[in-house]
C-alpha cells in the first residue's frame, strides 16, 4: 500500500515538474479566445496570453490600438474602420456610423425619425426596427447588426493577423442597460462575423474588472463613461467577485464629438472673421475639422495647440468659378479656452452621476473606486470636475479608451482557461434596473 501511494506521488511530481519545466522552456499557446469591445464611436479587439498572463490590446495595419465604428459602401468594396471613416464627407450617404445605437432595439416612428434626423445617410423603419439605406450602383437596406458584424470581422481579422491562428471565439462587452433582445442581436451580429460568443458581459463591470477590482476588497464602484458619443455612469456593488448593477444614468447625446463641434464652430467663425468667408468645399471641411480634432487631444496634456490649415475658401456663389489659391488659416487654441467654450458640457456630467447616488441611496464619501472610461475623460477639466465633486482622485491607473476591451480580454482569458487563472467576474442580473438619461 505504501509502495502504492509513493507511487502516485511520484507521478504527481512529474506532473507538476513537467508542467514547470513547459511554462519555463516551451513556448505558450496563442490565445484562442479574443475580447472584443463593439463601441458606439469606437471598439477594440484585445487577448489574454496564457503564461504571461499579460492582456494585449491588438494594433491594426498602421499601429493603431481602436478603429472607429463606422462602415462605409461604395461601388466596389465595403470599407470598415479608419477607412470607412476617412469617407465620411465625401461619401455621407453610404457612411454609417452610430448603428450601436440602433441594434436590436424597438422604436416607433416619431422615435426614430427624432434619433435618426441627426445623421447624414438614410434611416427607415422596418417594423419597429431600424434598418440603413444605401445607394451605389443600385439601393438596399442593411442592418445594424450587419454593420456591426463588418466591423467585428474586421476586428476578428486583426487578432488573426496578429496571432498567426485562426480565431472563431470571442467574449463581447455590452451597455449595461441593454435589454435581452439588443444582447441577442449583438450576439447576431458576431455571429454574422463568423463568431460563437462564449459570454456577454457589461461593459462597467469589464471596466472594473480592468481596474482589477474584482480581485480587492472594494463594495461600491462608481464607473463613469465618457466617450466619443455617449456618458454612461453605473453604480456597482461587489462583494466577493460578483457585481451588481444597482443603478444606471447618462446622457446619449453627450460625449467627445460634442466638445469637438464647439471647437469647431469657434474656428469656423474665426475664418469667417479673418478672411470673408466660412470653409465650404468637403476636404476643406474634412481637414478644419482633423485638425480641431488634433488639438484637442494635444490640449490633454499641452496648455495649448495650434490649428494650422490649408483652405481654399469657395462660398456657395463661387462654386462654378476656378479654385482659388489656398489661403493658410492658423489659431492658437488655448486650454483655458477649450474650457470656457464647453463648460455648459463638462457640468452636464454631474447630473447622471447625482441621479445613481440618489438611486442607489448612497452618499458620494461611500463611493470606494471611481473608474473614469473613455478617452474623453482624459480632458483635464472633466477629471478635475470629478475629483472635486467627490473629494477625492479617481482612478486612472489604466487607459481609459481601453479600459472597456482590456477587462473583456481577461474574461476571453478566463473562459479560455489561460494560465494563470484569473478570478472570473460573476454578473448579478437586475431585472428591474432602468437608466436614467439625461438630454
Amino acid at each position: 500500500m505504501a509502495g502504492e501511494v509513493s507511487m502516485i506521488g511520484s507521478v504527481i511530481l512529474a506532473l507538476f515538474l513537467a508542467g514547470y519545466l513547459g511554462q519555463q522552456y516551451l513556448p505558450p499557446p496563442k490565445p484562442r479566445v479574443i475580447g472584443l469591445d463593439l463601441g458606439t464611436t469606437f471598439c477594440s479587439v484585445g487577448v489574454f496570453h496564457p503564461g504571461s498572463g499579460q492582456v494585449e490590446v491588438i494594433a491594426d495595419e498602421e499601429g493603431r490600438k481602436s478603429i472607429p465604428s463606422a462602415v462605409s459602401f461604395t461601388l466596389t468594396e465595403v470599407l470598415a474602420g479608419h477607412q470607412a471613416a476617412d469617407l465620411a464627407d465625401s461619401n455621407p450617404q453610404n457612411t454609417i456610423y452610430d448603428a450601436k445605437r440602433f441594434i436590436g432595439k424597438k422604436f416607433d416612428p416619431d422615435a426614430l425619425e427624432q434619433e435618426s434626423a441627426r445623421y447624414p445617410f438614410k434611416v427607415i423603419n422596418n417594423n419597429g426596427s431600424a434598418e440603413f439605406e444605401i445607394s451605389t450602383n443600385h439601393t438596399f437596406t442593411v442592418s445594424p447588426e450587419f454593420i456591426g458584424s463588418r466591423l467585428l470581422l474586421k476586428m476578428r481579422k486583426m487578432a488573426e493577423l496578429q496571432l498567426g491562428v485562426p480565431v472563431q471565439k470571442a467574449v463581447i462587452s455590452v451597455p449595461a442597460e441593454f435589454d435581452e433582445r439588443q444582447r441577442n442581436y449583438t450576439v447576431r451580429a458576431a455571429n454574422l462575423a463568423g463568431l460563437e460568443i462564449l459570454r456577454v458581459i457589461n461593459e462597467p463591470t469589464a471596466a472594473a474588472m480592468a481596474y482589477g477590482l474584482h480581485k480587492v476588497d472594494v463594495f461600491n464602484v462608481l464607473v463613469v463613461d465618457l466617450g466619443g458619443g455617449t456618458l454612461d455612469v453605473s453604480l456597482l456593488n461587489k462583494q466577493g467577485g460578483m457585481f451588481l448593477t444597482r443603478a444606471m444614468a447618462g446622457n446619449n447625446k453627450l460625449g467627445g464629438q460634442d466638445f469637438t463641434q464647439r471647437l469647431l464652430q469657434y474656428t469656423t467663425e474665426r475664418v469667417r472673421q479673418e478672411f470673408g468667408s466660412t470653409p465650404f468645399l468637403k476636404e476643406d471641411v474634412q481637414r478644419l475639422r482633423q485638425a480641431v480634432e488634433a488639438a484637442k487631444l494635444n490640449l490633454t496634456i499641452h496648455p495649448s495647440a495650434t490649428v494650422r490649415v490649408p483652405l481654399h475658401l469657395h462660398s456657395a456663389e463661387q462654386t462654378d468659378s476656378p479654385k482659388r489659391s489656398p489661403v493658410l488659416f492658423q489659431a492658437v487654441i488655448t486650454r483655458q479656452l477649450f474650457e470656457e467654450l464647453n463648460e455648459d458640457l463638462f457640468q452636464k456630467i454631474l447630473a447622471p452621476v447625482k441621479t445613481v447616488l440618489a438611486e442607489g441611496h448612497l452618499e458620494k464619501e461611500d463611493v470606494d473606486e471611481i473608474v473614469l472610461v473613455g478617452g474623453s475623460t482624459r480632458i483635464p477639466r472633466i477629471r478635475k470636475l470629478i475629483s472635486d465633486f467627490f473629494g477625492k482622485e479617481p482612478n486612472t491607473s489604466v487607459d481609459p479608451d481601453l479600459a472597456v476591451v482590456t477587462g473583456v480580454a481577461i474574461q476571453a482569458g478566463i473562459m479560455g482557461g489561460s494560465w494563470p487563472l484569473q478570478v472570473s467576474a460573476i454578473e448579478i442580473p437586475n431585472r428591474h434596473l432602468r437608466k436614467t438619461n439625461f438630454s
